[in-house]
């Protein structure tokens, strides 16, 4: 097996470690410091039960790998859109590409059983670019459950977490995605095969789409905004204006949105990845997690007041910080 992960932070790397304990031919596509000091001394991961060093082959250029069997892209959503082009290189008659990101995919409606069947989402993939350079069947979703962070140059700390559910668009059990999962569960990770990938990604971006935008306009944490009268009203009506989407979409949520606000109350003091991206000068991945609710909102005819004013407040802060290009 060949791999090759596409931005290999914190989260590809636990996805590279994996997989090169499993004993795929691993390639790290990575740069600055990260890049370097994987080079000199392999990519270490710790935490979580986890302590290991791989050294992977690691490089800036995709070319040097060549085509791969697998390419799993672990930037933000944003930087995957804008990245499409340079995936080209590792792209062979029968890769797979596997998103291993928040959010609403770009091959959402790939495979599709219903009448937006074959429909390109504006929000999270413009002008349809990664659709016509990647090509929708290469696609396999991946939804993200741990934290982790680059601790330091070459090294990833795990917070909590070794779960990555997998599945394909079309809901079947294919030999590529068994065949993923099992490398990854060779390499110590949790990696279920699921037949509705797509109740999964909407799981979880179900909490995204309220609690991260509200964090990074509030600087709460996800307990404080639970525990709050205020802002727990808000959250529960975004929450329930992105479920009514999710259903119009034929889409059962497996819990109910009591649970899982008891659920986010939980995590305690903990600060979103939108609120901690905001505060370090990042780029916010405010598209694929609140504004393709909106679109798909718009495009099922359900719609979204709350969830539009928390986009609209969001995306100002964030242009105002320097954190948001459009």
């Amino acid at each position: 097996m060949r791999a090759c992960i596409f931005g290999a932070g914190a989260i590809g790397g636990m996805l590279g470690m994996a997989l090169a304990e499993a004993g795929a031919e691993t390639t790290l596509i990575a740069r600055g410091e990260h890049l370097k000091a994987m080079r000199a001394n392999g990519l270490r991961v710790v935490g979580e039960g986890f302590d290991r060093t791989v050294h992977p082959r690691c490089t800036d250029d995709p070319a040097e790998a060549g085509p791969q069997d697998y390419v799993i892209v672990a930037l933000k959503a944003q930087g995957a859109a804008a990245s499409a082009e340079r995936l080209l290189p590792l792209l062979g008659p029968e890769t797979a590409v596997v998103t291993a990101m928040n959010g609403v995919p770009w091959w959402y409606f790939h495979a599709h059983e219903g009448p937006w069947r074959g429909r390109r989402l504006e929000s999270v993939d413009p002008g349809g670019r990664q659709w016509d350079l990647i090509g929708p069947r290469r696609a396999v979703g991946c939804v993200v459950y741990p934290a982790a962070e680059v601790e330091q140059p070459g090294v990833v700390r795990v917070v909590w977490g070794d779960r990555f559910v997998l599945g394909e668009p079309d809901g079947s059990a294919s030999p590529r995605v068994q065949a993923l999962a099992k490398a990854l569960i060779a390499g110590g990770l949790k990696a279920p095969v699921r037949p509705n990938i797509r109740t999964e990604i909407w799981v979880k971006l179900w909490g995204n789409a309220a609690f991260n935008p509200i964090s990074a306009l509030t600087g709460a944490t996800m307990a404080e905004l639970v525990d709050d009268p205020a802002t727990h009203a808000l959250i529960r009506a975004v929450m329930a204006e992105a479920e009514a989407v999710a259903k119009a979409l034929g889409i059962a949520m497996p819990i109910s949105l009591d649970k899982r606000l008891e659920g986010a109350r939980g995590v305690g003091a903990h600060r979103t990845s939108m609120l901690q991206d905001l505060e370090r000068g990042r780029p916010l991945e405010i598209d694929a997690l609140v504004a393709a609710v909106g679109e798909l909102g718009r495009l099922a005819g359900v719609a979204t007041p709350m969830l539009d004013a928390v986009y609209a407040l969001i995306r100002r802060r964030a242009i105002a910080a320097g954190c948001y290009a459009g």
